[in-house]
């Protein structure tokens, strides 16, 4: 998947929170606004898209404030000491993580910083195919709004 496609399913996310691309671009990268396929495309470039990924306006409609918010953290290895003062390596499995506090956003965009990759970090927020079908199913009205993002 290229850049620009993952940063279209990122603002698409943004956006079904409230998020207001347009402006946000017209605001902070130019004033004239040459359409969402262009202004994702310029954003793709140069990495631009910085700009976009750590922008306070985008962080808080991307992880609404008191919206319970699903990712999966991944696997990781690591070496402790137990009681006996014996190293022992520990192996965590992936797990999916749930969270509701209200300005989440901060402290994603600070794990967001210290990450390697950032937009990856995002897609994990993402919603999952299987996600997005449940809720299509339950017929809670999200269809439209996801159609039309």
């Amino acid at each position: 998947m290229s850049l620009k496609e993952m940063l279209q399913l990122l603002v698409n996310q943004a956006q079904h929170n409230g998020f207001d691309f347009q402006r946000w671009f017209q605001e902070h990268i130019h004033a004239e606004w040459p359409g969402r396929d262009q202004a994702l495309s310029y954003l793709s470039i140069e990495s631009r898209h910085y700009a976009l990924l750590f922008s306070h306006d985008f962080a808080r409609y991307y992880w609404r404030t008191g919206a319970r918010i699903s990712f999966s953290v991944p696997s990781i290895t690591y070496s402790r000491v137990n009681s006996r003062g014996e190293v022992i390596v520990v192996t965590r499995k992936p797990f999916t993580r749930r969270s509701i506090k209200p300005d989440a956003w901060k402290y994603h965009l600070r794990q967001m910083a210290a990450a390697e990759d950032p937009v990856l970090y995002l897609c994990r927020f993402l919603p999952t195919a299987q996600q997005a079908t449940q809720k299509r199913a339950s017929g809670n009205g999200d269809e439209e709004a996801l159609a039309a993002d």
